[in-house]
């Protein structure tokens, strides 16, 4: 028994490091002679005091910074839990401990009731890194959709929890270059297989039948949007409010639905929300509605919850304050200063915004130089949501006493 132990050990090592070795990417290009640069630069202190005064918690739908406390407290309790010499982020000539970022959010959580009278602490007590180029901002929101914890035949499209076979492992214990990177699987036999694709879960119905279910909705593109958003809340028959929380994915690569629908034809620019989504999908013939939600080969299992949605940090997120980024680049915990120009409510102008960020969250499509802003609960905070695709201009805060000893860079 031992010896069959130690030889599937071996077995699921070997594939693991072959299948790791098969997305090993090429080297890099050399970088061109000319063009942007890339990473973070530091702003000097003149204009880190320019760009504090145009900040303005009203743009956030704040009457005063100091309302940011509770958030804020978020981020510290969640920061206060990592090791302060370990590694927050290495990335575009910046290396930051926890330790750094909870300084920071400590500082500013004892500043925040001065800086409706003093926005210019933001530049005296902060080293501003301007990330660049701009990265681009999308939106997020937290959906409500009719559901049941009983099937029936309105509400036949399940939501499942994660199955048993669900694995994965941490790439960073083969390589380090591969830190932070997750390989989903299943096993079939001494096999290692990635986890099956939506086509399988939901039109082969794999899972069906194994207990897994923990809600039914009324519809497939329901259960597609609450995966898209990664939580929400279930509005059940009897009126009550059930939260439903991330709890895992398949790992299979995201894809859009929008796009693919306005390439071909079977969306209108001004249907790019999820009440039009629905509704164009409801305009096709069923065979070809569920082609198109088959394309996203990304899944996400759920548990219903008796707390409000959280982020990636654990812990519950702020609309028009959270963002979702990618934590190599801009890491969790962080305090991020914005300025973008961001859609009104439904009916009103675009407007310019800057304001006061917390990295609090992450998502499949957050790769790289990526904000994906929480607007929170609504239908006018979903329909900003969809709206929201522009550059925006973004900063991490380091307060001056957890640079100490920081090397200076461009």
């Amino acid at each position: 028994m031992k010896h069959l132990l130690r030889l599937s050990a071996a077995v699921l090592t070997a594939c693991l490091l072959f299948a790791c070795a098969a997305r090993e990417p090429a080297p890099p290009p050399a970088p061109p002679p000319a063009g942007p640069a890339e990473g973070f630069v530091r702003l000097s202190r003149a204009e880190a005091a320019a760009l504090a005064g145009e900040l303005d918690p009203a743009g956030q739908q704040l009457v005063s910074w100091r309302e940011l406390a509770g958030s804020l407290g978020q981020s510290l309790a969640y920061l206060s839990s990592r090791p302060a010499e370990g590694q927050a982020v290495q990335h575009g000539g910046l290396r930051l401990t926890w330790g750094q970022l909870r300084l920071t959010a400590q500082r500013l959580l004892e500043l925040l009731p001065r800086l409706d009278v003093e926005p210019g602490l933001l530049a005296s007590e902060f080293i501003w890194f301007e990330l660049r180029p701009e990265p681009l901002m999308t939106g997020y929101y937290t959906p409500l959709i009719e559901a049941s914890l009983a099937p029936s035949p309105d509400y036949h499209w399940p939501l499942y929890a994660p199955p048993p076979d669900l694995r994965s492992v941490d790439l960073g214990q083969f390589q380090h270059r591969w830190a932070g990177q997750q390989l989903v699987y299943r096993l079939e036999g001494d096999a290692v297989l990635p986890y099956f694709e939506r086509r399988r879960i939901d039109g082969d119905k794999v899972l069906a039948g194994k207990g897994l279910e923990i809600a039914w909705l009324r519809d497939p593109w329901d259960a597609y949007d609450l995966q898209v958003q990664g939580s929400g809340y279930l509005r059940l028959p009897d009126g009550r409010l059930q939260p439903v929380l991330y709890a895992g994915k398949n790992g299979r690569s995201f894809s859009g639905l929008a796009q693919p629908m306005l390439d071909r034809g079977l969306l209108a620019r001004g249907e790019v929300n999820r009440e039009g989504i629905r509704a164009a999908l409801a305009r096709m013939a069923e065979a070809q509605r569920l082609e198109l939600l088959y394309e996203n080969q990304s899944y996400v299992f759920f548990r219903l919850a008796d707390s409000p949605p959280v982020g990636s940090m654990g812990r519950p997120v702020t609309g028009l304050v959270s963002m979702a980024t990618d934590p190599a680049v801009l890491p969790l915990g962080s305090v991020l200063p914005f300025g973008a120009v961001l859609p009104g409510d439904r009916g009103e102008p675009a407007r310019a915004v800057g304001g006061i960020g917390l990295a609090q969250d992450t998502g499949g499509m957050i790769k790289g130089p990526r904000i994906d802003y929480f607007y929170g609960f609504g239908p006018d905070r979903e329909w900003r949501a969809f709206h929201t695709k522009t550059p925006v201009r973004v900063r991490l805060l380091l307060h001056r006493e957890a640079a100490a000893g920081l090397t200076d860079i461009r």
